[in-house]
């Protein structure tokens, strides 16, 4: 299931990882049992488990309850994620969203506002990939191709660890980093 997709993720770990070269960070966020993996997520970059990986800068927008029910009172739920990433994100950070069926609209939104200032946006999904993989803010979708909402969430598990793995080798290897001479 993931296979299929093996240049997909490594090209999202590659640009993230020329995103934190630059100085970038990642903020995260998703709904229910996403918000869940989206903590999970930054807890991987901010306190790496291997012996000599360095941390990088992650912060899950989900782990702050005031900051998120005052978007939802002020903006109404598009603006549960939205919110806080106009008022944190840089231009150079990274904003990955976790919906398991694409279909959140409140992180579609949330993607919207961070590509519209610059971020890189990207998405984890499941199903056919439903509004995020209809959307042009979505710099790199990565789909667990199923309904089932358990597999998709043990995949995405799967692809976020991946993910912080594969970022690490291209910051070991600068050479290969976006923008940098072949």
């Amino acid at each position: 299931m993931l296979a299929e997709d093996a240049d997909a993720v490594a090209a999202a770990c590659r640009a993230m990882a020329g995103r934190f070269h630059a100085g970038g960070r990642l903020l995260t966020f998703g709904n229910g049992a996403a918000a869940a993996d989206a903590a999970h997520l930054a807890v991987e970059f901010v306190h790496p488990v291997i012996v000599g990986k360095r941390a990088l800068p992650a912060v899950s927008l989900v782990n702050d309850p005031a900051t998120l029910t005052a978007a939802l009172a002020a903006g109404g739920p598009g603006e549960t994620f939205a919110a806080p990433l106009r008022s944190l994100a840089r231009p150079g950070d990274i904003a990955l969203g976790l919906s398991p069926d694409g279909g959140c609209a409140n992180v579609a939104h949330a993607l919207g506002v961070a590509h519209a200032r610059g971020l890189l946006t990207v998405a984890l999904t499941g199903g056919d990939g439903g509004l995020l993989a209809a959307t042009p803010d979505v710099d790199h979708l990565l789909v667990v191709h199923t309904s089932d909402r358990a597999v998709v969430k043990e995949v995405h598990v799967t692809i976020y660890h991946v993910l912080w793995e594969l970022v690490h080798v291209f910051l070991e290897n600068p050479e290969s980093l976006p923008g940098s001479a072949a």
